[in-house]
C-alpha cells in the first residue's frame, strides 16, 4: 500500500503539492494523472524519500521509504531512465544495484530476460536507445521482486511492441497482488492499463475513483438516438429532464436519461426509434474536461496560423 496523507511541498513561495491525500492499493494498477506542473513527479519523489515534504506523510507499507533497510525488496521504481552510468554494461549496472540491496546475483539474469535485454546485457549503456534505457530502468525496478512498483512515464521511447509489453507486465504484476502506481500522459494507454485513477491539478487532488466510473461520469458521454421525428422526440425528452443536442448527421445526443428510459418514453408516445446506442467518452476527453482549470501551460496560435491571419488583415 502507498499512503499519502496531507502531503505538502513548497519551494519558496511556490506550492508544488498542496494537502494531497490518496492511497494506491494492492491488486490494481493506479494511474497518477495530471497536466504538466501538477505535482506528480514531486509527489513520487517524496514517496521515494528523494525530496522531503514540507508537511504531511508519504508511506510505503506503513513506513517512510527512508526507514526501509533493503528498499529495493520493498519498492521498485523507474523515475528517470537516464540515471545510469553510460560506461557500464546493463549487467554490471544491475549487479552493482543487486549487491547494494543483498539481492541474489542470479536475479540479474532473470530481469534481463524479463525485459528483453538478455542479448545486450554486456553492452555499454551509453550505446542504448531511449527505449532500451527504459527497459533497463524497468529491470532495476523489478530487481528486488518488490510488492510495490512505481513507474513515471514507463512507455516513453518504447516501440509498439514495447508498449504492449509494459502494459501486459503492469497488469500481470497487479494480478499477482502487487501495488502498481504509474504516472503517464498517454491517455490511450492509461485507459487500457489503469484500474483506478488519482488525478491532480495545481498540486491538489481533483478526483480519486475507478477508471470505469470516471469515464462513465464524463459529460461527453451520451445516448445517441435517431428517429423519424427529431423535433417531437426532443420536446418529449427535455420535458423529462434530458439535455438533447442535435448532431450534424441527424442523430440526437441525449444526456440525463438512460437508453431504456428513452425507448420507453418513445414507445409510450408512439414515436419510432431507428437507432438507440450509447457513446462513451474517452479517458482523454474526460481528463481534458476535469483538468481544464488546472492547465499551467497553454499553447497559443501557431506561427503559421498567425502569419496567415496577418496576411488577410
Amino acid at each position: 500500500m502507498i499512503e499519502v496523507e496531507g502531503l505538502v511541498k513548497r519551494y519558496g513561495s511556490t506550492t508544488a503539492v498542496d494537502d494531497l491525500t490518496f492511497e494506491a492499493g494492492p491488486g490494481r494498477v493506479t494511474g497518477f494523472l495530471g497536466p504538466n506542473g501538477a505535482g506528480k513527479s514531486t509527489t513520487m519523489r517524496m514517496i521515494l524519500g528523494l525530496d522531503a515534504p514540507t508537511a504531511g506523510l508519504a508511506l510505503v507499507g506503513g513506513r517512510p521509504y527512508r526507514s526501509l533497510a533493503r528498499p529495493l525488496r520493498e519498492v521498485g521504481a523507474l523515475l528517470d531512465a537516464h540515471a545510469v552510468h553510460r560506461g557500464r554494461s546493463a549487467r554490471a549496472h544491475l549487479a552493482s544495484i543487486a549487491a547494494s540491496n543483498d539481492i541474489p546475483a542470479r536475479r540479474v539474469g532473470e530481469v534481463l530476460e524479463m525485459t528483453g535485454l538478455a542479448d545486450v546485457g554486456r553492452r555499454r549503456v551509453g550505446g542504448f536507445s531511449l527505449g532500451m534505457k527504459q527497459r533497463l530502468g524497468i529491470a532495476v525496478a523489478l530487481l528486488g521482486d518488490p510488492p510495490v512498483l512505481m513507474f513515471d512515464e514507463p512507455v516513453n521511447g518504447l516501440d509498439p511492441e514495447g508498449i504492449l509489453w509494459i502494459r501486459t507486465l503492469m497488469r500481470s504484476l497487479a494480478a499477482e497482488g502487487r501495488t502498481v502506481f504509474v504516472s503517464s500522459h498517454l491517455m490511450s494507454e492509461m485507459a487500457l492499463t489503469a484500474d483506478h485513477l488519482v488525478i491532480v491539478g495545481g498540486g491538489r487532488l481533483i478526483i480519486d475513483t475507478s477508471t470505469e466510473e470516471f469515464i462513465r461520469g464524463s459529460a461527453r458521454g451520451a445516448v445517441l438516438v435517431r428517429t423519424a421525428d427529431s423535433a417531437a422526440l426532443t420536446r418529449l425528452l427535455t420535458t423529462h429532464g434530458a439535455q438533447v443536442i442535435p448532431e450534424p448527421d441527424g442523430v440526437l445526443a441525449v444526456a440525463g436519461l438512460q437508453p431504456q428510459d428513452i425507448g420507453d418514453l418513445a414507445a409510450a408516445n408512439r414515436l419510432t426509434i431507428h437507432e438507440l446506442s450509447t457513446r462513451q467518452a474517452s479517458l482523454e476527453e474526460a481528463f481534458m474536461d476535469i483538468t481544464a482549470d488546472s492547465v499551467q501551460y497553454r499553447a497559443g496560435a501557431t506561427a503559421g496560423t498567425s502569419r496567415r491571419k496577418d496576411q488577410h488583415q
